[in-house]
């Protein structure tokens, strides 16, 4: 299990997302992050575990 901390950089390429995008929605706690010294930091774990629950709930079109 990879339990390593990743930046916003990382986590916009991994999902394909731009940074500013991804600020945001750690700004507005909308996806699991960490600020530590005034940057933001992710695990891997739980953005995989937010990106599977974006899903539940939904209707597949």
């Amino acid at each position: 299990m990879d339990d390593r901390w990743i930046t916003v950089k990382d986590v916009a390429e991994y999902l394909q997302l731009s940074t500013d995008q991804i600020y945001r929605l750690a700004q507005q706690g909308k996806i699991p992050a960490f600020r530590v010294g005034g940057r933001w930091r992710f695990k891997r774990e739980k953005i995989d575990q937010w990106v599977e629950n974006q899903g539940v709930g939904r209707k597949a079109s």
